[in-house]
């Protein structure tokens, strides 16, 4: 593989990230550790094809609620943009605990397939565009 050793990645760290933000992302070793470096429009690009979808739920009182399917998360509004942005913010919110509590929530089960999500969101880093990103299909009451 293309690996660079950390050692001159280390000493060239300057030109290294100019190498990484203009031209292409690094695979990067060091002993038995492989790593991964790129800017975040690399990334985004890579996650583009990780979709929030919901299912839409109109209540008796007319609200929506909507249940995000990727990551366990519902939130009710009086309408469904009001809703959308709610579920964005806990998203963004949920994505941020995930984050500071990485090395418990990357190692559960039931919450390892959320990371390339809580990566997406953590880029993203704001609900009104999160929230006209939710797919919304119909549910059953």
């Amino acid at each position: 593989m293309l690996m660079e050793q950390a050692t001159k990645v280390r000493k060239e760290w300057s030109s290294v990230c100019d190498s990484v933000i203009h031209d292409k992302p690094k695979f990067i070793k060091r002993t038995r550790d492989k790593m991964w470096f790129s800017n975040l429009e690399t990334m985004r690009s890579i996650l583009d094809i990780y979709k929030f979808t919901a299912q839409s739920l109109v209540e008796e009182d007319g609200s929506v609620t909507l249940s995000l399917n990727e990551i366990d998360l519902i939130e009710n509004g009086k309408n469904e943009d009001e809703a959308r942005l709610k579920l964005a913010q806990s998203i963004l919110e949920y994505a941020v605990d995930y984050y500071n509590d990485y090395a418990m929530y990357s190692h559960s089960p039931n919450r390892k397939g959320h990371i390339p999500y809580i990566f997406k969101a953590l880029i993203i880093d704001d609900p009104e565009q999160i929230g006209a990103m939710i797919q919304c299909q119909d549910g059953k009451n």
